[in-house]
């Protein structure tokens, strides 16, 4: 599976994830470069309560990727399941829904923000 399929796939899951985006994610704006994190949270209830990251009630990570776009192409420079490292990281708590246009020319919303200043925060951890 391509970056492009993994970050599309992941977008589409109903699932407990945060997406924090350096700019819009938009697939068919293959001129402008991005870089897109996605935070994993536990549990396997979604939509459960807590006032916490836009309805999710826990505070913790247990997986985070990184998808960039340069020049039309995207990679996934990393991924970690390191505790310690996702320990560290700050969350974004102003997290709402996030507006995504598909390759496909669909929209969808999902749970994010976007925030150069998040992204970049994240890229000097990594």
């Amino acid at each position: 599976m391509t970056p492009l399929d993994e970050l599309v796939s992941l977008l589409n899951e109903k699932s407990r994830r945060i997406f924090v985006a350096e700019h819009t994610i938009e697939f068919d704006n293959v001129h402008r470069d991005n870089c897109v994190y996605v935070l994993e949270l536990p549990g396997a209830s979604p939509g459960s309560a807590g006032g916490r990251v836009g309805g999710f009630g826990e505070r913790t990570l247990v997986k985070l990727m990184c998808f960039q776009q340069h020049d039309g192409k995207w990679t996934k420079p990393f991924e970690t399941e390191d505790l310690e490292r996702l320990e560290r990281l700050e969350l974004p708590y102003h997290a709402t829904g996030l507006s995504v246009i598909l390759p496909d020319g669909c929209e969808r919303v999902v749970i994010g923000v976007v925030d150069p200043e998040f992204v970049r925060k994240y890229n000097e951890r990594e």
